[in-house]
């Protein structure tokens, strides 16, 4: 009996969570996300010392204040991450834009195509290349235009369905809704230890959200992330794509157990109806949804902080130089 990896690869795109390159190369997903937090930790890492090298010199050569190499530094250093990844990979890297201009839709679209201009400077294969933003309304707006130009875009740090259909009429490339940080609300919200994988709310937001899509006939993939348990990625088994951590693939490829497809595009059926979604609509039913509302601004927050704390690292080399 083959692994549950190796099932799951035959229903679903596996993506890697991860920026470490030693993973990527080990097992061979077909794309790769990244985040600040991921390229912090990746960072540390010997084999991102050259990169880190390169993309402060490549600051400095822009010129300008401290504070604007430094953004142009992590920029850097991001792009040259996905280059090494796609060089790993047959499918696409995310690359996002920072957590810190979430609520500003030309800032975003600015920074946005520089990171596309940074690709392009090296030789890279744009179309390879998912702008990682935040699902908030500006950031929606944002995606919705760059989409119009070309630009492929991975919405992320999305809880709510609100998010998920606003992403859709948008006609954003993919969704990123967070699985295991949904359930870690309910559990601290209801007391809790654990829910049944059937019964996670994380796994029936996506459920809800990959049913609403295909039942109408919207493009945009879903791609579940943020994973606490194989459990939780075994219900979404046949969802598009899943982007889950090195310590999760390593459970899945011991496990030789069968796994059962969960979703489907055939089977797919839903009561949500779509509709006209206007900012009033969305940020009323972001506001009425506590945790949606509370792990956006959460995870908006770490993403900075995350950022933040590479910049200094950024800056601690910089400075040593």
């Amino acid at each position: 009996m083959t692994s549950k990896l190796e099932q799951l690869k035959t229903m679903t795109t596996v993506v890697a969570d991860t920026g470490d390159l030693d993973a990527i190369a080990q097992w061979k997903p077909q794309d790769a996300t990244t985040n600040p937090s991921l390229l912090l930790k990746a960072a540390a890492s010997e084999a991102y010392r050259p990169m880190l090298d390169q993309a402060v010199a490549a600051a400095r050569k822009k010129g300008g204040s401290d504070a604007e190499q430094l953004t142009w530094a992590t920029d850097m250093l991001a792009v040259l991450a996905g280059r090494e990844i796609l060089g790993l990979v047959p499918g696409v890297v995310s690359t996002e834009v920072d957590a810190r201009l979430s609520f500003d839709t030309g800032a975003t679209l600015s920074r946005a195509r520089r990171l596309i201009a940074l690709y392009d400077e090296l030789g890279m294969d744009t179309s390879r290349v998912l702008i990682k933003i935040a699902a908030t309304w500006e950031g929606i707006r944002a995606a919705e235009q760059l989409q119009r130009e070309g630009i492929n875009c991975n919405l992320t740090l999305l809880f709510s369905f609100i998010q998920a259909a606003a992403c859709a009429d948008a006609g954003a490339f993919l969704i990123s809704p967070f699985v295991g940080r949904i359930l870690d609300w309910h559990l601290a919200a209801s007391g809790r230890d654990s829910f049944p994988a059937s019964e996670d709310p994380g796994v029936l937001s996506v459920s809800r959200i990959y049913n609403y899509y295909k039942a109408n006939s919207y493009q945009t993939v879903v791609m579940g992330a943020s994973f606490r348990n194989t459990g939780e990625i075994e219900m979404l088994a046949g969802c598009d794509r899943l982007t889950i951590s090195p310590a999760l693939l390593e459970q899945l490829s011991g496990d030789s157990g069968t796994l059962e497809r969960k979703l489907s595009a055939n089977n797919a059926s839903t009561s949500d109806r779509p509709g006209q979604i206007d900012e009033k609509l969305f940020r009323w039913e972001s506001n009425e949804d506590a945790m949606a509302t509370e792990k956006l601004a959460d995870g908006i927050r770490r993403f900075t902080s995350d950022q933040i704390e590479l910049e200094h690292r950024v800056r601690r080399l910089s400075d040593a130089a």
